[in-house]
């Protein structure tokens, strides 16, 4: 059975798209059948999450523990599925999560009025030329469009 024992960064880096939450020695360590493994980062080193899904991008990434001589591999799969791991994680992440404000939605409700503003515009504009050159056809579907 599998359950944290520990879980802090090492350092934390962020991009564009996603934080990614560096680990190291002595900051990750687990509870394997009731014994502590410590993170050793000989496969993977770090846990990449999407800034604005909030959902662990690597999830096919390997992770060692070890205890004396004992090397164990865990997989971010299986790391994923344990609620205070995914608990422990968030509550590093949150401050990175890009999440969108009122201001931004309302500007992008602006942006698409705008954009079907014109839309319909165009077509009326369509529409005119359709009379103009006597196109009954183009003239039809044009009106079926508003």
């Amino acid at each position: 059975m599998l359950t944290v024992k520990m879980l802090k960064p090492y350092y934390i880096k962020t991009e564009n798209d996603y934080v990614r939450i560096i680990l190291a020695y002595q900051y990750f360590a687990l509870f394997i059948n009731e014994k502590v493994y410590q993170f050793v980062p000989t496969k993977a080193k770090e846990i990449q999450i999407n800034r604005r899904t909030q959902k662990v991008v690597n999830t096919d990434a390997l992770f060692a523990f070890q205890k004396g001589k004992d090397v164990i591999q865990v997989a971010m799969s299986e790391l994923i599925s344990i609620p205070d791991f995914l608990l422990q994680l968030n509550e590093i992440a949150k401050p990175y999560y890009i999440n969108e404000t009122e201001e931004e939605i309302n500007f992008k409700n602006e942006n698409a009025t705008i954009i079907s503003e014109l839309e319909q515009e165009n077509i009326k504009r369509l529409i005119d030329q359709a009379l103009d050159d006597r196109n009954r056809a183009a003239f039809e579907r044009l009106v079926e469009l508003l």
